[in-house]
């Protein structure tokens, strides 16, 4: 048995649509659990239609539009997805009369897009003879706490999903599942999200590149990545998969290939727990913009311990996540996501320090064996020096296989080309 999970772009219209169902029947006999994004860019266009509802306006024109012509090419019957796009159109009422949306809301209300694929593929592998059946995540048992917009899969779920796909798996029913991928429920049944994967690159790309190939022309597949590389490229904005897609992966060992939907006979590139030939000193680079340096100085004797606690305690308080950081005795430098609104933070952490907070920078990390950290380094800050990227700041993970560098934001370009030429020309 085997999981193949097809991104928004991978199904964006009934052409795309019919492709990737032929790449399912070439697996059929993998016995493939299918996993789907919504198509296409609906997630965008329901947050726009919540915008628009919050200020009284109630519009599923243009979602509605492209499911219904998309079902009348493949010629399919849509009356799953009429049911759907119903209660879509009731909910945006609601947002409308209430004037607000909330988290729970917003989660509700961005499900229809993949609730909607899953049905459009299933009933198209249906018309063309494929056995196939959809199924809403929490139909096989994919639970989450209820920390909306960013949910967490309880630890049960590693259990429900093979009871629920038992059958499936030994033969005893053929339907091949299609998933919604994103979304779950809690344990009093509203509808969560499991966090946005970001921009949907890997269905235009053959596998994982060295960077990004819109950045640098030049960018090359990298055959093989180990679980803990695949997931600091995620958590620092390759989004070649959401980072953690890796944890149930590596806790069963299970391979992961990534390909280009497109170019089915690219071999892509291959997700495991080593690396089974010689390590590359570095493997790729990406790049986070727009974020924000946060800098704190103590200004009392609280000591290392104390003020380290003074500091993360408040961004615990604030419920705001720290990317990157660098600390040293009695000052700590971080990056946060530029969107988080840090006044009240900053406010408490100027109870006991000095802080100053610099916009409009950027990370640029570098995927790699930090073991050679010292060579790495080496070779591309002479690079950058030489053309006068000057790094405001620098972090090496615990992982051991990233290095992050702060710089500005319209440097982050130029600033990944000259590492990838250092590194890969």
């Amino acid at each position: 048995m085997i999981v193949m999970k097809f991104g928004g772009s991978s199904v964006a219209n009934a052409e795309r649509i019919k492709h990737v169902a032929s790449i399912i029947k070439a697996y059929q006999d993998k016995r493939p659990a299918v996993v789907l994004s919504a198509m296409g860019d609906t997630t965008d266009h329901l947050l726009e239609a919540a915008d628009k509802a919050v200020l009284g306006e109630v519009d599923v024109a243009g979602v509605a539009k492209l499911h219904e012509d998309t079902a009348a090419e493949l010629g399919i019957n849509i009356e799953t997805i009429q049911a759907l796009l119903t209660e879509l159109k009731q909910l945006l009422t609601g947002i409308s009369m209430l004037k607000e949306i909330s988290k729970r809301s917003r989660d509700y209300l961005v499900s229809f897009g993949e609730r909607m694929s899953v049905r459009m593929m299933a009933a198209y592998l249906e018309s063309q003879g494929i056995p196939a059946k959809f199924y809403d995540a929490w139909d096989i048992g994919i639970v989450s706490d209820s920390n909306y917009m960013a949910a967490e899969l309880l630890d049960e779920v590693w259990e429900n999903i093979p009871a629920h796909l038992n059958d499936y798996k030994n033969g005893s029913d053929n339907h091949i599942p299609i998933v919604t991928g994103f979304i779950a429920k809690d344990k009093k049944g509203n509808i969560t999200t499991l966090g946005r994967g970001g921009s949907d690159l890997t269905a235009t790309m053959d596998g994982i590149l060295t960077t990004d190939p819109r950045v640098v022309k030049e960018a090359k597949p990298v055959p093989e990545v180990t679980y803990e590389e695949a997931q600091e490229l995620a958590m620092f904005g390759a989004q070649v998969l959401h980072p953690r897609s890796m944890l149930p992966v590596r806790k069963t060992g299970t391979p992961v290939r990534v390909k280009n939907s497109y170019n089915i006979t690219s071999p892509g590139s291959i997700i495991v727990e080593n690396h089974t030939g010689k390590v590359p000193p570095v493997c790729a680079i990406t790049t986070v913009k727009h974020i924000t340096v946060i800098d704190i100085v103590s200004s009392r004797m609280l000591g290392a311990a104390g003020f380290l606690a003074h500091v993360f305690n408040n961004f615990l308080k604030w419920n705001i996540s720290i990317d990157v950081i660098a600390t040293s005795e009695v000052s700590v430098s971080l990056t946060v996501n530029t969107k988080s609104d840090l006044s009240g933070l900053v406010a408490d952490l100027e109870q006991a320090s000095q802080v100053s907070v610099r916009k409009d920078k950027a990370i640029v990390t570098i995927i790699c064996d930090a073991a050679h950290s010292s060579a790495i380094l080496a070779s591309g800050f002479d690079a950058l020096a030489d053309e006068g990227i000057n790094v405001q700041m620098i972090s090496q993970g615990a992982s051991k296989v990233n290095i992050s560098m702060i710089v500005n934001d319209d440097e982050a370009d130029r600033t990944v080309q000259i590492l990838h030429n250092a590194y890969f020309s």
